[in-house]
């Protein structure tokens, strides 16, 4: 592997960094994104630029309903230079195990959620991995929390670069209102997940999410198991333990926000996540039917095959990825 010279390191540092202050300040944290984006807003109304937060506001009601329909996908924005920079710092790589054919729709549960969801998103927000040239003819899209759709400027910002609601509506209208070779992305376990990561654990947060599988058989879209290996090592978490009043704040605040405040630290400036690569890897489809209203045993059955799939491609692949052979998946 050729030697980064320190240029390149800076680089691919202000790189992640970028996208961490993202997170934490403008899409994890929707009270700190307020005072970042409708603060400016608000400011220029009473400046001599009234004009153009009065047209946005004005714009954005118009285009209110787009991120749960039709979207705003910028391609140029997924080729940034950006992403490859960011990539490189741990480095992040794609692993095709199978084809996914773009006459199909499909339904990708991501795990595990980690703090950031790094290799989610630099997978399939970006084509810093090579989304596109891995799978011909399929268009992945990402879903997050939907209220981060209805922040002024950073809603544009994540649409350009094809994400979506993880919403029913929205996730409905990609499976069946924009024909096929779509690759829809959940990272099921969310925010509940995020606050069980850390070093060298490896749970998954999927036993009663039973919802995405549910969604798949409604639309007749296949069913992918995808786990980043190296998602959990990225900080250091101070993981509370069940029933203590930390956790119970946590889950209170989950609950009423959407999202987990999570306490973690990373290798530099406390944010800046350490160098550790992340692997993920894209299993196998698992056929779906179609089916107008699925049994409660039929999604039972799919969301079983579905965590068997999921358990045999984290033990086929650990070894390679720098797991020991003691490593076990839990899912609770």
């Amino acid at each position: 592997m050729e030697e980064k010279t320190p240029r390149t390191e800076f680089i691919e540092r202000i790189s992640v960094v970028q996208l961490v202050l993202t997170f934490l300040f403008m899409g994890e944290e929707p009270a700190a994104s307020g005072v970042a984006c409708l603060g400016l807003l608000v400011y220029l109304m009473f400046t001599s630029y009234w004009l153009f937060p009065a047209l946005y506001f004005t714009w954005q009601l118009l285009d209110w309903h787009t991120p749960e329909r039709e979207g705003r996908r910028v391609d140029c924005v997924r080729r940034w230079k950006v992403w490859q920079h960011l990539s490189n710092y741990f480095p992040i790589k794609l692993v095709k195990t199978a084809e996914l054919s773009p006459s199909r729709n499909y339904i990708l549960g991501c795990h595990p959620h980690g703090i950031i969801s790094m290799g989610a998103f630099a997978c399939f927000s970006t084509e810093s991995c090579g989304f596109a040239q891995a799978f011909p003819g399929v268009r992945s899209t990402l879903a997050i929390l939907a209220g981060l759709f209805r922040l002024p400027i950073y809603r544009d910002y994540i649409m350009s670069a094809g994400m979506r609601p993880v919403s029913r509506h929205s996730l409905e209208y990609m499976l069946t209102r924009r024909g096929v070779g779509n690759a829809v992305v959940i990272i099921v376990g969310g925010a509940e997940e995020s606050l069980a990561c850390a070093p060298g654990i490896n749970t998954v947060v999927m036993r009663n999410r039973k919802g995405f599988v549910r969604l798949a058989l409604e639309c007749g879209a296949d069913l992918v198991p995808v786990y980043s290996f190296g998602e959990n090592e990225l900080y250091k978490q101070v993981v509370l333990p069940e029933g203590s009043w930390g956790r119970r704040l946590q889950a209170l605040f989950k609950q009423i926000m959407g999202f987990a405040p999570c306490l973690f630290l990373g290798e530099r400036w406390l944010f800046l996540p350490y160098r550790t690569p992340i692997t993920t890897v894209v299993g196998s489809p698992i056929s779906v039917p179609k089916l107008q209203s699925p049994t409660e045993e039929r999604v039972d059955h799919y969301h079983t095959l579905y965590m068997e799939a999921l358990t045999e491609l984290f033990h086929k692949h650990k070894a390679g990825c720098g797991l020991a052979d003691t490593h076990k998946l839990q899912i609770i």
